[in-house]
């Protein structure tokens, strides 16, 4: 299943993709919140499709895409989660997950405009697979049960100010939560509408130049371990977002740098999961 929202901020409605058609569900179900994964929605999401899925009004073609899912009441990131991002940005691969946070009201849909922080100067894009927790979990105790809990997957533009994020004080949070900076969507495919989780290519382009072109198969950590681990530390809830860290080619690795600036249009896919495209003003 691809689920998706749409409309207008603040009255977003919960739909579907079916067979590259836009459908809404708002009719049965409220959102694709905490509160819809909790209470098992995506098995009743599977039945009501299968027995009224072809009668489910069609989307406008001129709504708004929003982001797939409703606020979580947590977007957590991992860093240097890619071998060769690692390496461009000449540090040792990890031995466990480095992990961060960002504000939840970064969430934005995945083709809105994007706003160049104030006394910004060095904004930075980065594609991300991103995994949405499926039910409340603490202490897991195995990868098999973390991937179990999993709702699905989806496109995460991890944006961050770096001169925030590295010039003021060390605390990766303040340039990563500035407003519109966690492009979700456009949307959330459960783990049976992909194909292999280990091998999708991921590629970021910006005014059509390609600067990332990577592969999940180089992820340090996969999507259940981070999971199980991040499980052991803090509780996850359903509807939570884990956004798993980006491959080689942000603008902070190339030479010159070359940040995003204002009018600049970034274009995103993984396979499976759409493609975003945000502007820059």
């Amino acid at each position: 299943m691809k689920l998706l929202r749409f409309g207008e901020k603040g009255n977003e409605k919960p739909g579907v993709l079916l067979n590259g058609v836009r459908k809404d569900c708002s009719g049965e179900f409220a959102d694709w919140n905490a509160e819809f994964f909790r209470a098992d929605g995506l098995a009743r999401l599977r039945k009501y499709l299968a027995s009224r899925g072809d009668r489910l009004p069609d989307v406008p073609d001129s709504a708004r895409y929003a982001s797939c899912i409703a606020r979580p009441g947590m977007i957590m990131c991992i860093g240097l989660n890619y071998s060769d991002h690692a390496r461009e940005s000449n540090m040792t691969l990890p031995e466990e997950p480095i992990i961060f946070g960002k504000a939840t009201n970064t969430l934005t849909g995945p083709n809105d405009e994007v706003e160049i922080p104030r006394k910004g100067d060095k904004t930075d894009y980065e594609i991300e697979l991103g995994v949405v927790v499926g039910k409340d979990c603490t202490y897991l105790g195995s990868e098999e049960e973390a991937e179990a809990a999993i709702a699905g997957y989806c496109i995460v533009n991890d944006l961050s100010e770096r001169s925030f994020q590295l010039e003021r004080g060390g605390q990766w949070i303040k340039g990563k939560s500035c407003p519109g900076f966690s492009p979700v969507g456009p949307y959330l495919a459960t783990a049976d509408s992909l194909g292999d989780l280990d091998a999708l290519s991921m590629e970021l382009r910006v005014n059509g130049e390609i600067r990332q072109k990577g592969n999940t198969r180089h992820m340090v950590f996969k999507p259940a371990y981070l999971l199980y681990y991040l499980s052991q530390f803090m509780k996850l809830e359903a509807g939570d977002l884990i956004s798993t860290g980006t491959p080689s080619g942000v603008a902070l690795g190339m030479n010159p740098p070359a940040y995003l600036k204002k009018g600049d249009l970034a274009e995103l896919t993984i396979d499976g999961l759409g493609v975003q495209k945000q502007r820059y003003i």
